[in-house]
């Protein structure tokens, strides 16, 4: 079988003719720090690497094909995690390094990103789905980035709060904003403006789950000062508005 996968108007042609698609699976369980999948139209894992199946409480990669993520995850990641895979099976359309929370072992919510393909056959006609979500952290040897851009990077870990721009960190890094979105990239796979938001999502995620301050407060002390700006970007990563996953997040302790 030969599948094709398209986006927009290009087309991409993912070949496995020869090679069962359960050996691309086995190619990413190199790949710790990213969970890889294909499904069927069905929205069922017919191939997933091991990073994955342990992310959601299974030892061994086959323990979770043929399930759903209905069946896998909590309702609130499920429903978001489902309604991506039938756009993408209903339209076509890719998802492209998506933002949002995912699970994790012993029940922790982590940030990655999610890309989704269609998977079509030599017909035209969708068969499935493959997708991989990707971590978002410094990758190993990231300690040899240069002091300027560490010390950005701490200052953005400790004042999310205040006003921040791409043009502000790379100043305080003393590199040119070209050179620091490049090195941006390279480190995080995003650029600065998605990283600064990133970090704010995450602090408010964690401001959400441990403390009773109101969402508003939370949205202030956050770096995001518009209320309706925070909730916006907050459901978009989460799938949730921040009362909803509070309310969540509490159900399950």
């Amino acid at each position: 079988m030969s599948a094709k996968v398209r986006t927009g108007g290009a087309e991409k042609v993912l070949q496995v003719t020869h090679l069962p698609v359960s050996l691309y699976a086995e190619i990413f369980e190199h790949v710790p720090d990213a969970a890889f999948f294909v499904k069927d139209t069905a929205g069922r894992y017919t191939a997933v690497n091991r990073s994955l199946a342990e992310r959601v409480g299974f030892q061994r990669s086959e323990d979770l094909v043929g399930k759903t993520v209905r069946e896998v995850y909590p309702v609130d990641l499920a429903t978001r995690f489902a309604r991506q895979d039938e756009a993408v099976l209903r339209t076509g359309r890719p998802i492209i390094e998506k933002l949002e929370l995912h699970w994790y072992p012993r029940r922790k919510t982590g940030w990655c990103f999610t890309t989704k393909f269609a998977i079509r056959d030599d017909h035209g006609q969708i068969i499935g789905l493959v997708g991989i979500s990707r971590d978002l952290q410094v990758p190993a040897g990231a300690g040899r980035i240069p002091a300027g851009l560490a010390s950005a990077l701490d200052h953005l870990e400790s004042h999310y709060d205040e006003e921040l721009s791409p043009t502000s960190l790379a100043a305080r890094a003393g590199i040119p904003p070209v050179r620091f979105a490049r090195l941006i990239k390279r480190l995080f796979r995003t650029t600065p403006s998605q990283l600064i938001s990133h970090t704010r999502l995450a602090a408010a995620s964690r401001w959400l789950e441990e403390s009773q301050k109101p969402v508003a407060e939370i949205a202030h002390a956050c770096g995001f000062y518009d209320h309706s700006a925070f909730t916006r970007a907050f459901r978009a990563a989460t799938g949730m508005t921040p009362t909803q996953f509070r309310q969540s997040r509490r159900q399950e302790v």
